[in-house]
C-alpha cells in the first residue's frame, strides 16, 4: 500500500500543538509582546493544518461525474486560505505592538522564556524538514505551503530570540526593542502571507507546466514519434499533484489506427516515466490534410515555439 501524504499533515498539527504551548508559556512568563506575537503565528499554525488535512483528504478523492477533472484543486484553496490566516496573524501583531510603542515595559524571566521559544523552533525545524521530503515525495503545494510556513516560523522565532536576546545586556530603557522585534517579524510574516496567496492563485488560474516540464514532453514525442513529427495544440495545467497533457499529433495517413494508437501509448508511457501523476490525451490528425494544420483555431503551444524559449 502506497504512502498516504496525510500523515505529514497529523505530524505539523502535533507540532503546532506542541509549539503553542511552548510559545504560550513563555509569552505568559515574559509578558514580551515579541513572544506574544510568535506564539499567534503558531495558532495560525494549527489552523492551516486542520485546514490542510481537510483540502487533501478532498483532493485525494477520486474523480466522480460531477469532478471528472478530479478533486485537486482544493489544495490551492488550502495553501491560499493559509496565506490569509498568515496576513491575519500579522495585523494582530502589530497591534498588539502599539500599546508597548506607547508604554514600553521590560519583559520578565526573559531567558528561560527565550529559550522555550528555542526548544519550540527545534521542533518546527525537524517537522518542516520532514514535511518537504514528503511534498518533493508527493508533489504536493499542501505539504510545501504547510512546510514553508513551519519554516517561516523557526527563522521569525531565531531573530526574535537574537533581538529580544540583547535585552538581557541593556538597561531598562531598551524595553522598545521588544516591539520593534515584533514589528520586524510581522513584515516577514507578511511577506510569507503573499507568496502563498501568489502560489495559491497561479494555480487556480491552470497556469501551464514550467519550461523544463514541457522540455520533457516534447522530447518524448521527438523520440517516439520522429524528431520532425509536428505537433500543436499542446495545453498543459496541473491541479494538486495531477498534471493534464493534451496535443494534437500529426502523423503520416498511411499509418492505420493502431500504428497511431502504438505511438500514442510510447508517447505517454515516456512523459510518465519522467512527470508524475500525469493524465495525457492525444488527438491524432494526418499531415497531408490542410484542415490538420489549425494551430490558431486549437490554441496551446507547438512544438517550435517550446524549442525556441529554450534558445
Amino acid at each position: 500500500m502506497s504512502e498516504s501524504p496525510q500523515k505529514y499533515i497529523y505530524c505539523s498539527i502535533a507540532a503546532s500543538i506542541i509549539t503553542l504551548v511552548l510559545k504560550f508559556w513563555a509569552w505568559h512568563i515574559t509578558d514580551s509582546v515579541g513572544l506574544l506575537s510568535d506564539a499567534m503565528e503558531t495558532v495560525v499554525n494549527l489552523v492551516a493544518g486542520i485546514l490542510a488535512l481537510a483540502a487533501l483528504t478532498l483532493a485525494l478523492k477520486p474523480a466522480d461525474p460531477a469532478h471528472t477533472y478530479g478533486h485537486g484543486k482544493a489544495e490551492y484553496f488550502s495553501s491560499g486560505a493559509e496565506g490569509m490566516l498568515i496576513l491575519i496573524a500579522a495585523v494582530g501583531i502589530i497591534y498588539a505592538s502599539i500599546e508597548r510603542f506607547i508604554y514600553p515595559s521590560v519583559p520578565t524571566n526573559l531567558g528561560l522564556g527565550l529559550i522555550i521559544a528555542l526548544l519550540s523552533s527545534v521542533v518546527n525545524f525537524v517537522t518542516a524538514k520532514i514535511m518537504l521530503k514528503g511534498a518533493k515525495k508527493h508533489d504536493s503545494i499542501t505539504l510545501e505551503a504547510d512546510a514553508k510556513h513551519l519554516l517561516t516560523d523557526v527563522w521569525t522565532s531565531i531573530g526574535l530570540v537574537l533581538g529580544l536576546g540583547v535585552m538581557l545586556f541593556t538597561p531598562p530603557s531598551w524595553a522598545i526593542l521588544d516591539p520593534i522585534v515584533a514589528v520586524i517579524m510581522a513584515g516577514n510574516i507578511i511577506f510569507t502571507g503573499f507568496y502563498l496567496i501568489r502560489k495559491s492563485y497561479s494555480g487556480l488560474m491552470d497556469n501551464t507546466l514550467p519550461q523544463p516540464e514541457l522540455n520533457i514532453i516534447d522530447k518524448a514525442i521527438r523520440d517516439c514519434a520522429g524528431p520532425d513529427t509536428l505537433y500543436h495544440g499542446l495545453r498543459t495545467r496541473k491541479a494538486g499533484s495531477q498534471r493534464f497533457i493534451d496535443f494534437h499529433l500529426l502523423l503520416p495517413g498511411k499509418l492505420s489506427i493502431n500504428q497511431s494508437h502504438t505511438i500514442c501509448n510510447e508517447i505517454e508511457v515516456c512523459i510518465k516515466d519522467e512527470l508524475n501523476n500525469c493524465r495525457v490525451t492525444i488527438h491524432v490528425e494526418p499531415e497531408e490534410d490542410k484542415a490538420s494544420y489549425d494551430c490558431e483555431e486549437v490554441g496551446g503551444l507547438c512544438g517550435s515555439m517550446i524549442r525556441n524559449n529554450n534558445s
